[in-house]
């Protein structure tokens, strides 16, 4: 106290030189300029908050599917390896919605255009996107519908779950298909893709020939391309005007897409830099339907900080081994055992790799087969086999203009 006193006496008592006029001021400077500092640090906290609050509103969490789940969880799948994690992710052609309606008449119903179950190992060292057919012949689990109703079991097309029970019965028919625990989900629809590629400022792809898709209203000239939201979905979802027409040859020009952006992403430093991350966390999470542990930016950045220093020669993509269905080519079928083989590594969190060389992943024409080397050791019905098969896909790192 008396330290005290004696400051606040030296303060008052000025000086003919001024001496203690100076020490006056700067110490109203200080305290000026701590009360500033304070206020700028409380408008900060107070925007930070803010936007957190926006950000983690924008996202909508699934709790009809969680509840779902739940009501079969002693038939699911358990995980076997520890912190290996699944997730499925399931984009929506739903028309509803402002963004959505220009794409086709809202009948109330939507499929799964497009479903990738995203395998993180146990690691991080790792990412595997493996894409599922929305051709493909499966059994569909009974199911629940939106007017609480179930469905018969059936073998039907795979993008049947998504229509009829929405994402638990999605989940449930990859469980019963791969044997692979889906850990967590998401929804994403056609708005939340286009704001996702705007917020990065396009995505750079490769084109061999030109693109003139009246359908997809694309109109694109050969060679390095930067494409906007809009052309990016034209892209990812045009069918049978571009390459052989069909669904595999879709899902390929997806996987390529979608590792162009990982690149984008990572070469911005988009991650690291508050003022481009901001747009990109409102565009993704603004269509976002998840399951209720990502369902909040928390949930969000747990998983992203796993996986953001995934080397992208590690982040793979590819399709399930599949070829035309024996009894309609205009449908898939699973090739075995190789499909199973594929399974097997993501149960037990084992290493995949991926090669665009036809002569590395084709087993049989049309198919994603994996390959073995010629060696005895490498050999499916060798007394050694490779833990690491290779399936025809691509890697985040691969240029595709190179």
């Amino acid at each position: 106290m008396a330290s005290d006193v004696a400051e606040e006496g030296e303060v008052r008592g000025a000086t003919a030189t001024g001496t203690g006029l100076s020490r006056r001021r700067r110490r109203r400077w200080i305290r000026g300029g701590a009360c500033g500092t304070a206020v700028l640090l409380g408008a900060t906290a107070t925007v930070g908050g803010v936007l957190y609050a926006k950000l983690d509103g924008n996202i909508t969490a699934d709790e009809a599917a969680a509840a779902e789940l739940a009501r079969y969880d002693k038939e699911r799948p358990t995980s076997l390896v520890k912190d290996a994690q699944n997730i499925l992710v399931i984009g929506s052609d739903s028309r509803s919605g402002d963004g959505n309606r220009k794409y086709g008449k809202d009948t109330g119903t939507e499929r799964s255009d497009t479903t990738i179950l995203l395998h993180l190992s146990a690691g991080r060292n790792s990412a595997t996107a493996v894409s599922i057919p929305r051709d493909l012949m499966v059994d569909v689990p009974s199911c629940l519908k939106a007017d609480g109703t179930r469905t018969e079991p059936m073998f039907a097309m795979f993008n049947y779950a998504f229509e009829m029970g929405g994402s638990a019965c999605t989940i449930r028919t990859v469980e019963g298909l791969t044997g692979v625990r889906v850990d967590h989900h998401m929804v994403v629809d056609f708005s939340g893709f286009k704001e996702m590629v705007d917020a990065v400022d396009g995505v750079e792809i490769c084109l061999a020939e030109p693109i003139r898709d009246k359908a997809a209203k694309l109109r694109l000239p050969a060679g390095r391309v930067t494409l906007d939201g809009e052309q990016a979905l034209g892209y990812v979802r045009a069918r049978k005007s571009l390459g052989n027409g069909s669904d595999t040859d879709r899902m390929d020009r997806q996987q390529r897409f979608l590792a162009a952006l990982v690149n984008k992403v990572r070469s911005d430093d988009v991650l690291l830099n508050p003022v481009k991350l901001y747009p990109v966390l409102d565009a993704a999470t603004s269509s976002l339907t998840t399951d209720p542990d990502l369902a909040s930016l928390r949930g969000l950045y747990q998983l992203v900080r796993g996986v953001r220093n995934i080397p992208t020669e590690r982040v793979q993509f590819l399709t399930v081994p599949r070829e035309s269905y024996v009894y309609n080519a205009n449908r898939d079928q699973l090739v075995e055992p190789e499909a199973e083989r594929l399974f097997e590594q993501l149960r037990t969190d084992r290493p995949i790799v991926v090669s665009g060389a036809a002569g590395d992943a084709t087993g049989t024409p049309g198919t994603n087969s994996p390959s073995y080397g010629t060696d005895g050791l490498n050999s499916p019905s060798g007394d050694r086999p490779s833990p690491t098969p290779t399936f025809r896909g691509n890697t985040a790192a691969e240029d595709t203009c190179g």
